[in-house]
């Protein structure tokens, strides 16, 4: 993890929790030429705009009085989304047995995308069962992987 990420993540997620909020992430991007500081947050029954809105206007202040980032960035707060990616390993420990959609960095067994229910996970290397069958990915293959929802 970034400095950038680090720090932010340190600060922002007692608020987030404060505002009845779980931090799912945050990551700091170049796109476009545009940085970008993104802060994705979850809740049970779902994130409304008017939690983003609340967490934003709190964090915000701080952003400013702590100045983490040294260039000018767009600050944005929104849902991980319901497609969210997994990242970490509370993330993948959270979601056992959930639907998922794996990408690869170079085809495997003529493929770079598969489908199937998380079952595993060991320090970056993860497990699906596709159709009956347990497929094992090593952590340098896997591109990313996220929630699938049918």
């Amino acid at each position: 993890m970034n400095k950038v990420v680090e720090t932010v993540t340190e600060f922002a997620r007692p608020i987030v929790e404060q505002n009845g909020c779980e931090l799912w992430d945050v990551e700091y991007v170049s796109e476009g030429g545009q940085w970008y500081l993104r802060i994705y947050i979850d809740k049970s029954g779902g994130v409304s705009i008017d939690d983003c809105e609340k967490i934003s206007r709190a964090v915000d202040p701080i952003l400013d009085e702590k100045d983490p980032i040294e260039n000018s960035y767009i600050f944005e707060v929104s849902s991980a989304g319901l497609e969210r990616h997994l990242k970490r390993p509370a993330h993948f420990l959270r979601c056992m047995g959930e639907n998922v959609e794996v990408r690869l960095y170079k085809p495997f067994e003529g493929s770079k995308i598969y489908i199937g229910t998380l079952s595993g996970y060991d320090n970056g290397d993860i497990t699906i069962d596709c159709s009956g069958k347990a497929m094992f990915f090593k952590k340098e293959q896997v591109a990313n992987v996220r929630l699938r929802m049918d």
